[in-house]
């Protein structure tokens, strides 16, 4: 089928509208006939369940948007009153305050995915940027929503996460005021937040048309990490993966829905449930957990860096925990460059498989010591002790260990194609 030719559909309406605007032809061609590599496992599941669950944000978010009030005054109340007084109005915002989690979950094994099978070398760069650039943007989503229930955490979050930009000289206090729209948190700074969270789910969904179009340029990667080389390495993307991604997707959606209707509350904080105040401070300020990793990132950095002997600071611990947070993302979006290694995937790099889980471990355990507070202690090394050495072997993995590997690990020999590696995982399963 040539690039310009149309399909032929059986019904005639559809026929009709193709006839006039080709779409069915597009998704034809894109989705029904196009080729992608026969190894996929349950991983690559995770780029579908995403989309769905940003569809599935968005169309909740229209609908809770209808009844919520961005004023100071008013927020708490009528996020109370969705719940108790609004039809299914507690459904609604069940599935969105926890599909906020889940949309996380989802694009975390997505991104480690990536990282484990090498998504990210060429020609795929800019299908892995496009990629990190819309975790950027999930996560300032996030944020500004997580802010909308004007309650304590909401008031307080808000209050330390847009206190960090003053760190940056010359800018930060334009920076803090612009985001505030005065000199305080207040009602303007609401409905600031209240506006952008409900744009940016949209300008998600058009860098989300990017990258999926980026995707089908340059065709997916695969377990083994090589190209198919012919017919026999590829299948019709449906029926063959649009069944696969229906049933991890339902799957996906059972775990989903347990937390939805019996543990609506269980990933939220206490905390949230009450009103904002700004005379009362809570004992532990945290942000959601999806944050937690880059919050203990931030926490790591507790002492000034200056020149030697005497007392001039260049950067301040609090510019250093800012620059150390946003520079944790920055690193991912110049990995394809560290990572020079000639083969892809992680199955045929020992050295790299095993440094990679140890940095999922210490990833994870970033997030426990983001949870705790500053002067709790862990098998009795205090969890700022933790934090550092943890952050250090997250800079390191990037920028030592990979370096490293490029220059040392030698690696597996590689299948001839993905048919061949197919062959050989049925024969050692059988």
């Amino acid at each position: 089928m040539g690039s310009g030719e149309r399909v032929e559909f059986d019904n005639k309406v559809v026929n009709w509208i193709d006839e006039r605007l080709p779409l069915f032809t597009l998704m034809q061609k894109e989705y029904g006939v196009f080729p992608t590599p026969r190894n996929f496992n349950y991983f690559w599941n995770f780029g579908a369940i995403a989309m769905f669950m940003l569809i599935a944000m968005i169309a909740t978010g229209i609908f809770l948007a209808m009844n919520y009030t961005p004023h100071v005054d008013m927020a708490f109340d009528s996020v109370e009153r969705i719940d108790r007084d609004v039809n299914w109005g507690w459904m609604l915002r069940d599935i969105h305050m926890n599909g906020g989690s889940f949309f996380f979950i989802a694009v975390y094994i997505h991104i480690f995915r990536g990282m484990y099978y090498g998504s990210y070398k060429k020609p795929r760069e800019l299908l892995w940027i496009l990629g990190v650039v819309i975790f950027l943007l999930m996560m300032a989503t996030a944020f500004m929503g997580y802010v909308l229930p004007w309650g304590q955490m909401s008031y307080w979050g808000a209050t330390v996460i847009t206190n960090l930009f003053s760190a940056i000289p010359f800018v930060g206090d334009s920076i803090v005021t612009l985001l505030w729209g005065g000199f305080s948190i207040d009602n303007p700074t609401l409905n600031r937040f209240f506006a952008l969270h409900y744009l940016m789910p949209f300008v998600i969904l058009a860098v989300v048309f990017l990258h999926v179009w980026a995707l089908h340029i340059c065709g997916s990667n695969n377990p083994s990490g090589i190209e198919p080389k012919g017919k026999q390495d590829t299948l019709p993307f449906h029926p063959y993966y649009t069944m696969k991604d229906t049933f991890g997707l339902l799957v996906f959606l059972v775990i989903f829905c347990v937390f939805v209707f019996y543990a609506p509350d269980y990933l939220g904080h206490p905390d949230n449930y009450k009103e904002a105040n700004a005379l009362v401070t809570p004992a532990h300020i945290v942000p959601e957990w999806y944050f937690l990793p880059f919050y203990a990132i931030l926490r790591a950095i507790t002492f000034d860096i200056g020149i030697p002997f005497t007392e001039i600071t260049i950067i301040s611990a609090k510019l250093g925990g800012v620059i150390s947070m946003f520079g944790s993302i920055g690193l991912l979006l110049i990995l394809p460059w560290l990572d020079t290694h000639p083969i892809r995937s992680a199955r045929y790099r020992p050295k790299y498989k095993f440094f990679l889980l140890v940095f999922l471990a210490v990833f994870c355990m970033l997030g426990y010591v983001g949870s705790q507070s500053a002067d709790a202690v862990f098998f009795g090394l205090p969890m700022t002790l933790i934090g550092i050495l943890c952050t250090t072997y997250y800079y390191g993995f990037f920028l030592v260990i990979i370096p490293w590997l490029n220059n040392t690990e030698k690696g597996k020999d590689l299948p001839k194609s993905i048919h061949d590696a197919v062959l050989k995982t049925e024969r050692e399963k059988a």
